[in-house]
């Protein structure tokens, strides 16, 4: 029988670094002193139901993400500061959620319903409604709707310190090759004061997304086909091309791949023009994190004994953080730096009440969000892991990375209260054949 596997993909922001090859630049880095820092870790909790995840993380220390609400029925789009979650509410839908940011305003971005029917059946949400989804930007208490190419649904990934959006939006373009329920032509896209642009694709590519934006308006997605809803990317898309759009230029940098044909996405960029993401290796089975900076793109590997991995978030300390999973599914959040990449759970005291199994965003202090599993209940909440100093000298700590702690399997309650609510891209699960992927 064939093994199985869950897929999971994902990402945010970069550094500042000398100008030199990567391999260059991890062997001076494995040259200095590999220090480790430790993490207290927060659960986050939730807006009253029992499921919440953090995707991003503002060097201020605000945070956003989703939750659901009391029930477990709908999700909310959420925005934590100083230890007050507040739901964002939505446009007028059951449904929203905050994805990569937020910015230091703050302001957030994401997908929104609006409670009325696609007129085309889409569910370009993925929410299984139906209903129109478009992007927003909230600000001050107020959730604003953004426009469209000229289509009827819009995504927002990732908002920067200007408020500019990353993400996606339809055209008035029937693409005959999307499979149903989708119809219409999706773009990469960025909006700048609340305006919208498309960006341009590989050459060939009829559909694409932004997923990240820095600062400077530099920005990173893929291009590909239409496809059947992937929840790792949030859209119906199969990307092909990893893509970096730097700000004013006509035509995209197709950034490479790790030797597969498809599944190649980048998803975070920094200050330094560094990308981080995940690519398919020969043979389109597995998929690997990535780094690329100065025109080079390099596997970052997996965690001891996994098959698959994504980067999904990095600051300005070459820091990296992302997921790991193993052949039988089990997922692992990441710190990589250095050059190497560790456990997150090997930081963290070995008595925590929380498995940490994603790590979705990094700020330039290091503090790490993402989702974690509550042991004692099984629910995955969000969670904000904070490094501590070496002369908080806490008890309980192992001195630089202690032991493999033992593999937490996701319990099958959790597993699909995750797939019924995690469409942003990047995050969700998707069963993987070990020896070929189904959805290919």
């Amino acid at each position: 029988m064939k093994s199985r596997m869950l897929a999971w993909i994902a990402v945010i922001s970069v550094c500042t670094l000398p100008a030199m090859p990567y391999q260059a630049f991890a062997q001076e880095q494995q040259q200095q002193a590999q220090h480790l820092s430790h993490y207290v870790v927060t659960d986050l909790g939730t807006l009253g139901g029992t499921f919440s995840i953090a995707f991003g993380i503002n060097d201020k220390g605000q945070i956003d993400g989703l939750s659901t609400t009391p029930g477990d029925q709908v999700t909310h789009a959420f925005v934590l500061e100083n230890g007050v979650m507040t739901d964002l509410g939505t446009l007028g839908g059951p449904n929203s959620q905050a994805l990569f940011g937020p910015s230091e305003a703050p302001q957030a971005t994401g997908l929104a319903e609006n409670g009325i029917p696609d007129p085309n059946g889409e569910d370009f949400c993925g929410l299984g409604t139906h209903l129109i989804c478009l992007n927003f930007v909230w600000q001050n208490g107020v959730m604003t709707p953004l426009s469209t190419l000229g289509g009827n649904n819009a995504q927002g990934s990732d908002i920067n310190a200007k408020g500019q959006i990353a993400g996606m939006a339809e055209n008035s373009t029937p693409d005959p090759n999307c499979p149903a329920p989708q119809v219409l032509q999706f773009r990469p896209a960025v909006w700048t004061n609340g305006k919208i642009q498309a960006l341009p694709v590989s050459l060939g590519d009829p559909e694409g997304a932004a997923f990240g934006i820095n600062d400077r308006g530099d920005l990173v997605g893929a291009s590909g086909d239409c496809a059947a809803y992937d929840l790792r990317y949030g859209v119906p898309l199969q990307p092909q091309h990893a893509l970096l759009w730097r700000k004013g230029s006509v035509k995209p940098i197709d950034l490479g791949n790790l030797g597969g044909r498809i599944n190649n996405a980048g998803f975070a960029i920094n200050e330094s023009e560094q990308v981080v993401g995940a690519s398919d290796l020969a043979g389109d089975q597995f998929q690997h994190a990535f780094l690329w900076q100065h025109g080079v793109i390099s596997d970052l590997g997996t965690l001891p004994g996994d098959v698959a991995s994504a980067a999904i978030g990095v600051n300005n300390r070459a820091q990296a953080t992302g997921v790991s999973i193993d052949a039988a599914g089990s997922l692992r959040a990441f710190l990589w730096q250095n050059g190497a990449m560790t456990d997150l759970n090997t930081l963290i005291p070995p008595n925590s009440p929380l498995y940490l199994m994603h790590g979705c965003g990094i700020n330039s202090r290091g503090q790490i969000v993402g989702f974690a599993l509550q042991i004692s209940t099984g629910e995955l909440h969000a969670y904000l892991a904070t490094p501590i100093t070496a002369e908080d000298n806490f008890a309980g700590y192992p001195s630089n990375g202690g032991p493999e702690p033992a593999k937490v399997a996701l319990p099958e309650s959790s597993r699909k209260e995750l797939e019924k609510w995690m469409r942003g891209r990047g995050f969700a699960t998707a069963s993987a054949d070990l020896q070929g992927s189904p959805s290919r």
